[in-house]
């Protein structure tokens, strides 16, 4: 091989450093645990479900790790701890929910202790009694989620999910009603009362109640709800009659409503529906007056017993009520007290009490002008307001327009506002003026006086008698048989006069016995009168002793 032939060119040897993996086999196991680690931890909090915090007002019966939370008698959660509040007022749970609850906790879900309760004729939470209190739980229906509550003072009443519909009415007095107080539909009892609440100015409380499905339909804007609690009766000139719901609203009281006319096809009302609430069920399904005229009427007697809504009868059948019973000065000047009470007559009874009203109004339709003239006719002949005894037992008073006998000329005063109709003196009233007249009148007689007359009238006819007497004997035998026989008459006829008068002289003569018989008559007569004023008087204060008889205290 020539020298200066060249080789080619060898690649040079590089070392090269070995490529090691990022992860060593030996942390595969370990990741391999945290992973199961993480799975585990998910899972247990999945298991466990949210932690929500209620606050109760009192833990009365609760106990950290052993009360349950209920949900249609199914455990779904424990209280796991309790605290009271930054504020002091309240308590605070600390409760684990089961994971199925998770979209049970919404704004409007409720919670509440139960215990053993009695309220609304009905006993709940007996079960308490041996496996102690629990929270029970309501699910609500808002579309927004909560963790935080203030559980209710008193578990709800209706059940959530129950058919039927939520009303309000409006009370001036709670009365007897409580929470799960019956209501009543034709004697069926067909819901209860749910809640109630003060408003916010003190005038009136809202009562919350439910009516169950079907009964729901019966009630129509137009039903009325009353008070049902005890028992209502009357008596009436058809005897005692006496009405009561049940034997559980006499005991615990209830309400009951109904509609004036079902036939009026009218929809249901609307759930959450307000409405009033009556006192009784005559005052509820009275029928509304409408165009009523009032008048006053003003007395001069006590009006003891008369009171507003008193009724108002026109030849004993009833045309309207009293409104109000006030007190009167009249003219500053005399002042003159006397009762003032404003009633309200309504044309539409007046009507239907009319056999043929048509014949009254002669087919026209009754204006005001019309009414008007009718009732001024109807005054002058003698239509008068007259306070009357409506019952014995009570002493209650009610206005009557009735006929007065021989009546004084009057008119109504449609110049004042109200008009002013007029009055005449009850019959009680009347009777005991009458008796007051009368013997004041006895009282007035001069009797001493027509007593000394009479003597001296008889003492003058003594003296005649005896002229007449001499005359006959001076003219005896000179006279004509005829006039003769006439002085004898005539001596005959004044000594019987004489005898006469002697006997009425002594008969009216002071000290004589007649004349002290007629005093003392004349005596008990005014203390009769009197023992009839207190009677009455006692019996406007004590009615009830018609019944009872006079107690130890009045006797």
């Amino acid at each position: 091989m020539p020298d200066h032939e060249t080789l080619p060119d060898l690649p040079e040897a590089t070392s090269l450093a070995k490529r090691r993996t990022r992860l060593s086999p030996v942390w595969i196991i370990p990741i391999i645990a945290a992973l199961l680690g993480g799975w585990i931890v998910v899972q247990k909090i999945l298991a466990e479900g949210p932690t929500i915090e209620i606050s109760f007002s009192s833990a009365e019966g609760l106990e950290a790790g052993k009360t349950t939370v209920k949900y249609n008698g199914v455990d779904v959660g424990t209280v796991e701890s309790l605290k009271v509040a930054a504020d002091r007022q309240r308590i605070n749970a600390r409760v684990q929910m089961a994971p199925e609850t998770r979209d049970w906790l919404l704004e409007d879900t409720s919670f509440w202790v139960v215990r053993p309760r009695i309220a609304g004729g009905s006993i709940t939470g007996l079960g308490t009694l041996l496996s102690g209190s629990y929270v029970g739980m309501a699910i609500g229906k808002s579309d927004s989620q909560a963790r935080s509550f203030t559980a209710r003072d008193v578990p709800p009443v209706v059940a959530g999910g129950t058919p039927g519909r939520f009303f309000r009415l409006k009370a001036a007095t709670l009365g007897s009603l409580d929470y799960g107080t019956p209501i009543y539909f034709r004697r069926i009892q067909v819901g209860q009362v749910a809640s109630y609440s003060l408003d916010q100015d003190g005038r009136e409380l809202t009562v919350r109640i439910f009516v169950n499905a079907p009964y729901d339909q019966f009630v129509k804007p137009e039903t009325r709800f009353w008070q049902a609690s005890g028992l209502d009766f009357s008596l009436s000139a058809n005897g005692l009659n006496v009405q009561t719901e049940s034997l559980a609203s006499l005991l615990i009281g209830g309400l009951a409503f109904d509609t004036p006319d079902l036939n009026v096809q009218s929809e249901a009302a609307a759930a959450e529906t307000s409405f009033e609430l009556f006192a009784d069920q005559a005052v509820a399904m009275k029928a509304p007056e409408r165009g009523a005229t009032q008048y006053v009427l003003y007395f001069d007697e006590s009006v003891r017993g008369l009171s507003a809504g008193a009724p108002v009868t026109l030849l004993g059948l009833p045309i309207g009520e009293v409104v109000s019973v006030r007190l009167d000065a009249g003219d500053r000047k005399k002042l003159q007290v006397r009762a003032r009470v404003l009633v309200a007559a309504y044309p539409q009874r007046f009507l239907d009490v009319l056999a043929d009203p048509q014949e009254l109004t002669g087919g026209k339709v009754l204006t005001p002008a019309l009414r008007k003239s009718i009732i001024e006719q109807l005054v002058a002949r003698g239509l008068r307001a007259q306070l009357r005894t409506g019952n014995l037992l009570t002493g209650q008073l009610y206005v009557a327009l009735d006929y007065a006998s021989n009546p004084a000329s009057a008119r109504i005063d449609w110049l004042s506002e109200p008009p002013v109709f007029p009055v005449m003196k009850g019959g009680l009233t009347d009777i005991e003026a009458k008796l007051t007249s009368i013997l004041g009148k006895l009282e007035r007689l001069p009797i001493d006086a027509i007593g000394s007359e009479l003597k001296q009238s008889l003492a003058a006819l003594g003296a005649t008698l005896k002229n007449v007497d001499t005359l006959v004997k001076r003219w005896d035998g000179e006279l004509t048989p005829e006039l003769s026989a006439t002085l004898v008459e005539a001596r005959r006829s004044l000594a019987a006069a004489e005898g006469a008068f002697a006997a009425a002289g002594k008969t009216m003569a002071p000290g004589s016995t007649t004349l002290e018989d007629l005093r003392a008559t004349l005596t008990e007569v005014k203390r009769a009168a009197q023992s009839m004023r207190g009677l009455t008087d006692y019996l406007e204060r004590h009615p009830e002793a018609l019944i009872r008889g006079k107690s130890e205290e009045g006797q």
